[in-house]
């Protein structure tokens, strides 16, 4: 599967248009982001999934604290009957650095990622659920019929990885270096023997994107994503590549405090190089070969480029280099 993200910050009409010329340009799916501060992602999706007829649409990622599990179930079980059965269900914990603005924290994370894509998974099955876990239901159904829909989990830790390679159908690892890739690959071959899911398992490169013919252009351009990367990047990946932990945390305190130009700033040459692919189409070809060699799908993730409907061409003439 290749991929792309689009980021709501743009206004639903043209995030509609970007997923029709993703769609024209032969990718496979499209994955709407989610934070507070932009555009809803499921009305964006909706948009999108009434203006294509082949693509793939899921959120990447929603987060089971702002909405309910079961409600967030059903979201995704609309989206799938209204873009007749091209559902994916993108599940994580959420940014940090913008969920704790509204009172929400990574408390239990795993628990609640899993209890919510298992019990919508009951959900789509036509059950009734009582549960009584990190959230609670009570008798909840839904009352219309709803078809298999793959879950992809956001991941980025050991335990997150490997909950996902047990359970879902596959991952949004969030990951741009071939080293991020070829660690996370190890994590999901160490559960082969404990997976309980029936489907083949897609670990997928979440990596951030940024394609430009001036490669400058998109290496600036990447500083927006890279800073929530960097701030929501757990040590052992700070450390995988030298990124100083006190600068990151630095830039996740500015992304809290709505300083965005301070946090950007912030944001070093060795993080752009460990957190993005960030350069000329003939640079990222590169790179997305060498993910390649470890992940089995490629979501091309914000910002795509300084230009974005430049980019989504670039990157779908790049894409026709390797095999599906």
């Amino acid at each position: 599967m290749y991929a792309i993200e689009l980021t709501p910050e743009h206004p639903v009409a043209q995030l509609t248009d970007f997923a029709v010329s993703a769609e024209e340009a032969g990718f496979d799916a499209v994955f709407a982001s989610h934070h507070y501060n932009n555009r809803d992602q499921f009305m964006a999706l909706s948009s999108m999934a009434q203006a294509t007829e082949e693509v793939s649409l899921g959120p990447g990622i929603a987060n089971p604290y702002e909405t309910h599990p079961v409600t967030l179930a059903s979201r995704v079980a609309t989206l799938d009957e209204l873009s007749d059965g091209r559902a994916l269900f993108g599940i994580g914990p959420g940014d940090k650095s913008t969920i704790r603005n509204l009172g929400f924290d990574h408390d239990d994370a795993l628990r609640r990622v899993l209890e919510t894509f298992k019990v919508a998974q009951q959900l789509w099955d036509g059950e009734r659920v009582d549960h009584d876990g990190t959230f609670e239901a009570d008798d909840a159904g839904l009352n219309y019929e709803v078809g298999e829909i793959p879950v992809y989990v956001g991941a980025q830790g050991p335990h997150m990885t490997k909950m996902a390679a047990k359970h879902a159908d596959g991952a949004l690892y969030n990951g741009s270096h071939p080293k991020d890739l070829a660690w996370a690959r190890d994590q999901v071959d160490s559960m082969r023997e404990d997976r309980v899911a029936d489907t083949e398992f897609d670990l997928a490169a979440y990596a951030s994107v940024s394609v430009a013919e001036d490669a400058d252009a998109a290496r600036e351009a990447a500083r927006p994503p890279v800073a929530f990367v960097a701030a929501g990047s757990p040590p052992p990946v700070l450390g995988r590549h030298g990124i100083d932990q006190d600068v990151a945390s630095d830039i996740g305190d500015a992304i809290s405090a709505g300083d965005f130009e301070e946090a950007f700033g912030l944001v070093t040459e060795p993080m752009l190089d460990a957190f993005c692919i960030a350069g000329t189409p003939e640079d990222v070809a590169e790179r997305v070969e060498a993910l390649r060699e470890h992940a089995d799908s490629v979501v091309f993730a914000s910002p795509l480029g300084p230009d974005i409907e430049d980019a989504i061409s670039l990157l779908g003439a790049a894409t026709d280099r390797f095999p599906a």
